[in-house]
């Protein structure tokens, strides 16, 4: 698993920052699945760090609830928690409701060709049978929305939030039908803002994000591996 970690040349910051931003991202994306151990020494030489950035980055996970540090037994990625999952969709909601809110009124034209150049991606990628790189263009759709309300630290707040969600999704985009029906659901919400239609754009939105949950109990039902008890 170890070698599917991120270079740090693709992200920014100090090396500790670098390093948990590697790592949270081996975590969302699966490449650590739920209830996976995290082996510290084979961490720090797949990304040729010492052992306290990894440390570090394993603590402010832990913090996240994105793994679990068991005393004497080691370190796991957290598995799913139907509670934690519904918290973050929760939270992800109020924000991006707030966010669509402020930018329906007011979005610009440059802003909706953005957005529609996104969702042709999405279409090609769909006809591909790539769902990875699909998770990538939808998770930039919607930090387009958050971006054009002009808060720079919304996106950043947004993403702490939803890790949680961001694992579940990984697991539910693969569900037959899925990654159609966002792409129509990504549509519906675009086509909304081009009416600048301030509710329609909501309930749309809502609609989308409110699709995750109904998977979570078919799921848990069929993966039961993957979850904590309850």
């Amino acid at each position: 698993m170890v070698h599917r970690l991120k270079s740090l040349d693709m992200f920014s910051g100090s090396l500790s920052q670098r390093t948990y931003l590697s790592l949270r991202a081996a975590i969302i994306e699966l490449v650590y699945p739920p209830g996976a151990l995290l082996r510290k020494g084979e961490i720090c030489e797949a990304l040729g760090v010492s052992r306290s950035p990894v440390s570090e980055a394993i603590s402010r996970l832990a913090n996240e609830r994105l793994v679990r540090v068991v005393p004497q037994a080691g370190t796991y990625a957290a598995r799913f928690s139907i509670a934690e999952i519904k918290e973050s969709a929760f939270i992800r909601e109020a924000i991006e409701v707030a966010a669509i809110r402020e930018l329906a009124p007011q979005v610009t034209d440059a802003q909706l060709v953005e957005l529609r150049r996104n969702l042709r991606v999405q279409e090609a990628l769909v006809a591909d049978g790539d769902d990875a790189g699909f998770y990538q263009m939808d998770s930039e759709f919607h930090g387009l929305l958050l971006s054009y309300t002009g808060y720079p630290r919304l996106t950043e707040i947004a993403e702490i939030s939803w890790g949680h969600v961001g694992r579940a999704r990984q697991q539910i985009l693969p569900e037959r039908g899925r990654v159609l029906a966002t792409l129509g659901e990504h549509w519906a919400v675009l086509e909304a803002l081009e009416a600048r239609d301030e509710e329609r754009a909501v309930a749309a939105l809502r609609k989308h994000l409110r699709q995750l949950v109904s998977f979570l109990v078919p799921l848990k039902r069929s993966r039961p591996e993957l979850f904590d008890p309850e």
